[in-house]
């Protein structure tokens, strides 16, 4: 019996231009250099409108994952948001509208809550904008909760886009009225002691007094906090987000978004960390989001979910072939979700094995390795125990202690990373399989700015490898592609048919058997 096809996502993992920011560079990684030598490789496109976005934008998990499943290159929210206000279409939005209508009714206010930020992963200065404009047309006064970066942007650089929006916003007749790092404000895994901390800046108005934005970010340099770690923060005389508060949560992007939202609504209670739920929830006048968070939520958001109908996982499961994914907790949705097409719910002979990431520690540089090696040990038990005809797994390491900028500690999450690599191909092939390895988008390939030498901490632009390992690899080849190519690729392994719906190519290349005389 032909054994399984592997998927592996090695996350954050681009192709690099060496030196001393380049971790893959540094790192010891006999095992890929070995399947460089052994194994047809290509190099895949991750940014841009390869996958969707606007020329120059790097990409991201997300897009990453659901370029990879679905096999197409869709138009991503951050761009469809964007011409939707460039077209004037927010102001003929039902879900703006009413949100509007609500802030008019409730002393002409509206609390806007968002990432600050140029990075274009989880929010948008554009849609920002629009919104803004939106706002000043109808005389409501806006009061930012700010989220400070610095994880898709420079390490300090929050200033460059909030100093002239606190300008902006007084001139409105607004303000900032909290400012917030993301680590607190924007956790996913649960840690809700962090996410408790912004709660009771932007709520109860407890946190680092300051006189203004600038300040706040000004007093967290000198206390030598980036951006990403800027503890809450809340200017004097600026209101709470209290009773009968309007408010809109901008960021587009929904993993980071969810937690703080259901804090701040209690929408589903049962979800909640103790740190939170025992903390006293205002009574909101009006809630709405820009996309989707969490159907469950039942709230209103002014764009709804892009449809993506026959994903890879959707093929698989009507061929009647079971699938597994595996992810540690930092990247289980993206394995699930959002390779799936926005799908919550399994398909049908889907497992699914979450495997938690480390919580013992505040940054991934203290513990590099995070969950790989348990990842690769539940891996290699679910392959023994069934045969699976897909297994998408993801190792979460390059980006997520990419993300720190801490050089040594990136080198070490590579290394672990290319020893587990070595141990599943193994298994793998031992069973007759064979694997695609690659990445979503790069990251720990470029951890010092080329331009400035400071370090670098955001995605890149960079491509990304793939690796075509398996058993008869003589004449074989990969042509160079993107991540839309990965599903037709998937396909041709697996014997399915790809739907037109699925634009990419297949990559794989095999000169054909020689007839013997």
């Amino acid at each position: 019996m032909k054994g399984p096809v592997c998927l592996v996502i090695l996350d954050g993992f681009g192709i690099g231009a060496g030196g001393e920011g380049d971790s893959t560079a540094l790192a010891q990684t006999p095992f890929l250099d070995r399947a460089a030598r052994l194994y047809p490789h290509a190099a895949l496109e991750t940014s841009g409108p390869a996958v969707g976005l606007s020329a120059g934008q790097m990409g991201n998990s997300e897009v990453g994952h659901m370029t990879l499943g679905s096999g197409r290159i869709m138009r991503q929210d951050i761009v469809r948001i964007q011409r939707a206000a460039d077209a004037g279409e927010f102001a003929h939005n039902p879900v703006l509208a009413d949100l509007l209508a609500a802030g008019s009714r409730a002393g002409g206010q509206i609390h806007l809550l968002g990432l600050i930020s140029d990075g274009g992963v989880h929010s948008s200065l554009g849609h920002l904008d629009a919104i803004l404009a939106l706002l000043e047309g109808r005389g409501i006064r806006p009061i930012l909760h700010a989220f400070t970066d610095g994880r898709d942007t420079p390490p300090q650089s929050a200033l460059t886009w909030l100093a002239p929006l606190e300008d902006r916003l007084t001139a409105l007749g607004g303000c900032v009225a909290t400012v917030v790092g993301r680590y607190w404000a924007m956790d996913r895994d649960q840690r809700w002691d962090r996410v408790a901390r912004a709660y009771r800046a932007v709520v109860q108005r407890q946190g680092n007094e300051v006189a203004s934005a600038v300040e706040a970010i000004e007093k967290a340099y000198a206390r030598e906090q980036g951006d990403e770690f800027i503890e809450p923060s809340v200017v004097t005389g600026a209101p709470a987000l209290d009773d009968g508060a309007v408010v809109l949560f901008f960021n587009f992007r929904s993993d980071r978004a969810r937690q703080l939202t259901n804090a701040l609504t209690r929408v589903r209670p049962e979800a909640l960390g103790r740190e939170v739920s025992e903390l006293p929830a205002p009574t909101l006048s009006a809630f709405a989001t820009l996309t989707v968070y969490d159907e469950k939520f039942g709230l209103p958001a002014a764009f709804g979910p892009l449809e993506v109908p026959h994903v890879l996982g959707e093929l698989v499961s009507k061929a009647g072939l079971q699938q597994l994914r595996i992810a540690e907790t930092e990247k289980y949705a993206h394995v699930t979700y959002f390779f799936n097409g926005g799908r919550e719910e399994p398909f049908r002979g889907e497992d699914r094995i979450l495997v938690p990431s480390p919580a013992d520690v505040p940054t991934y540089d203290r513990k590099p390795e995070m969950s790989a090696i348990e990842v690769t040990d539940k891996l290699l038990e679910a392959i023994q125990r069934t045969d699976y005809a897909f297994i998408l797994a993801n190792y979460a390491n390059p980006d997520m202690v990419g993300h720190t900028g801490i050089i040594s500690a990136a080198v070490r999450a590579v290394e672990v990373v290319d020893a587990c690599l070595d141990r599943l191909c193994s298994a793998v092939l031992a069973r007759g399989g064979e694997l695609l390895i690659t990445s979503d988008h790069g990251n720990v390939e470029q951890l010092i700015d080329p331009d400035t030498g400071a370090p670098h901490t955001a995605h890149t632009t960079n491509p990304v490898p793939l690796f075509w390992v398996r058993r008869e690899a003589q004449g074989c080849s990969v042509l160079d592609g993107g991540l839309s190519d990965l599903a037709p690729s998937l396909c041709e392994l697996l014997e399915l048919e790809p739907p037109a719906e699925m634009t990419g190519r297949s990559l794989l290349q095999c000169d054909p058997p020689s007839s013997s005389s």
